[in-house]
């Protein structure tokens, strides 16, 4: 018997990527399922692949930075289950622009799902998992949770937030029966950088996503598979790939000369990405 079965995960951003991924294992594992996604055919199809039907499963379209709509689904939840045992903030988007040129519609875009989303996800689940015997609370920040790039302000901001916000929650949450776990992924081999917002006209969906791939060394299903583990663990931080690791050293040895460091590992193609 797996940690996971018998269990209820709420999941947000399931319609690929970790998402997708987690949903699937956790299926697998036995773990009955409530996933969410913006995009309805996304959500669908990872319903649709979920490898055991035996095992409940809802979907939801779900815009995360909705406070209303966040609310809600958590209410419809509390009402069939009285509770949850996981839940995992793990929907995200990105924008790649320079500060000069950012626009703030894209900003409060990008700061109402990665951020508020995580806060909305948060304090609307908490109650449910402070009914379960044992609750498990992962937000998703990033590697750039910990180190800043060129052209990722905001996406740096919202991920610097993350993990802030996660890590006091932490504190707060020492001693009860929830536990918290901020995960920093690496480079992982999803669509995050096609799908971005960008500034630059001269790199297309295309272009952007074959950089992106060539520093992706991290599977969605690896990611996913560490991510359940570190439930398991109780970890209180997760640094997922060996990208992750080597620059959260690189960040804590030289706080104010990691960019050229970073820059000489990278081969300066850190700027352009987003994970």
């Amino acid at each position: 018997m797996t940690y996971a079965d018998g269990k209820i995960a709420a999941l947000t951003g399931a319609g690929s990527g970790i998402g997708r991924a987690l949903a699937l294992q956790l299926n697998r594992e036995g773990c009955e399922l409530f996933l969410s996604d913006i995009s309805a055919a996304s959500l669908n199809e990872t319903l649709a692949l979920l490898p055991r039907q035996d095992v409940p499963a809802d979907g939801q379209v779900l815009d995360v930075a909705d406070k209303t709509s966040v609310y809600a689904w958590a209410e419809k939840i509390a009402e069939v289950k009285g509770h949850v045992d996981i839940v995992i903030n793990n929907a995200g988007v990105a924008l790649i622009s320079n500060v000069e040129n950012n626009r703030y519609e894209d900003f409060e875009w990008l700061m109402g799902v990665n951020f508020w989303g995580v806060v909305y996800g948060t304090q609307a689940f908490l109650p449910l998992l402070r009914q379960s015997q044992q609750g498990h609370l992962v937000n998703i920040s990033s590697v750039f949770g910990l180190f800043s790039a060129p052209t990722q302000s905001a996406y740096n901001a919202a991920k610097f937030a993350v993990r802030g916000y996660t890590e006091a929650l932490r504190q707060e949450m020492d001693g009860s029966n929830v536990h918290v776990c901020c995960v920093h992924p690496g480079g992982i081999k999803t669509n995050i950088a096609r799908a971005a917002r960008s500034e630059d006209s001269d790199v297309n969906a295309d272009e952007r996503d074959t950089e992106f791939q060539k520093l992706a060394h991290t599977s969605p299903e690896k990611a996913a598979a560490q991510i359940i583990a570190a439930i398991e663990k109780h970890k209180k931080r997760l640094l997922i790939g060996m990208d992750a690791r080597l620059f959260s050293l690189v960040c804590r040895l030289f706080p104010v000369r990691y960019p050229q460091i970073l820059g000489l590992l990278t081969r300066n193609a850190s700027t352009k990405l987003v994970t």
